[in-house]
């Protein structure tokens, strides 16, 4: 990964921070996407004492649209060439809460969020091919469906859907992102890390880490969570292998909705329209 710049949302803690990590470690210049600048500056400065490549911070917050193309237009400008992109960042949130653009906090950052950011870096993540878009997702999305006619949550809310069903996106978007980039050089993979006692549940009036800890030896480690991620940026097993959904470093099916091409192009026509892409 020496001379690899690889930026990483979500990056103060949990699995981005873990992913982070680990690709310094191997000699990437890792861009540590933070929305705290003091928990980012800590976190970064704590992974520098072992980097050889590098670590920089750029706060940024995926929480609207607008933050969203600034981040975008920060990194666009400080870096010439991005060969990694892991979209990692995330929440989950146990009541229904709107963002300042008015969508549902859960759908706009998991998904609206690295979408925007994707498209907006992907003239840079193309002119440094072979490049790789690594987008975390999760095996929650199964048994969901894509309620297009609900896809703000404003019918019926519950927070496992809402989570389930962004990651669902997240796949989907993954799918349909390698087709438009199929012979660019540019591979796309979204990834399962298992279940992560993390912080991505923050920012609830009901702490969710603690629930997840009481569950004990069927929690994973933030680094054992992030072996996948690290996997799928760093190894060249994966060269040129786009469009699949990993689990513990190897490829996994997803559920037979997230392959329906049609429902995948709706989600991307609808999220362009959203994110005013379109």
């Amino acid at each position: 990964m020496q001379d690899k710049v690889v930026v990483i949302t979500g990056a103060n803690s949990g699995i981005g921070k873990e992913t982070a990590r680990g690709l310094a470690q191997k000699g990437a210049r890792v861009v540590m996407v933070c929305r705290n600048p003091e928990k980012g500056a800590r976190a970064a400065e704590e992974i520098r004492k072992d980097a050889p490549g590098g670590v920089d911070l750029v706060v940024g917050d995926l929480g609207t649209l607008g933050s969203t193309r600034d981040l975008a237009k920060i990194l666009i400008d400080s870096y010439p060439k991005i060969d990694v992109l892991v979209n990692n960042a995330g929440v989950y949130r146990l009541r229904r809460t709107p963002t300042a653009d008015g969508f549902e906090e859960t759908f706009a950052v998991n998904h609206l969020a690295p979408f925007l950011l994707t498209n907006l870096l992907l003239d840079t993540v193309r002119a440094s091919a072979p490049s790789r878009i690594v987008v975390v997702a999760s095996d929650a999305h199964r048994g969901m469906r894509m309620e297009f006619d609900d896809l703000q949550s404003e019918q019926r809310y519950k927070a496992q859907t809402a989570y389930g069903r962004s990651k669902m996106a997240n796949i989907m978007f993954t799918y349909a992102l390698a087709r438009r980039l199929e012979g660019t050089g540019v591979t796309v993979n979204a990834l399962h890390p298992g279940f992560v006692a993390s912080n991505f549940g923050s920012g609830n009036k009901v702490p969710v880490k603690p629930v997840m800890m009481i569950l004990g030896l069927f929690v994973l480690s933030p680094k054992q969570g992030a072996e996948t991620p690290i996997y799928l940026a760093s190894s060249p097993d994966v060269d040129g292998v786009s469009g699949k959904y990993f689990y513990k470093s190897r490829p996994k099916e997803s559920t037979e909705p997230t392959y329906d091409v049609a429902a995948q192009e709706r989600l991307w026509m609808i999220s362009e329209q959203l994110t005013g892409l379109a």
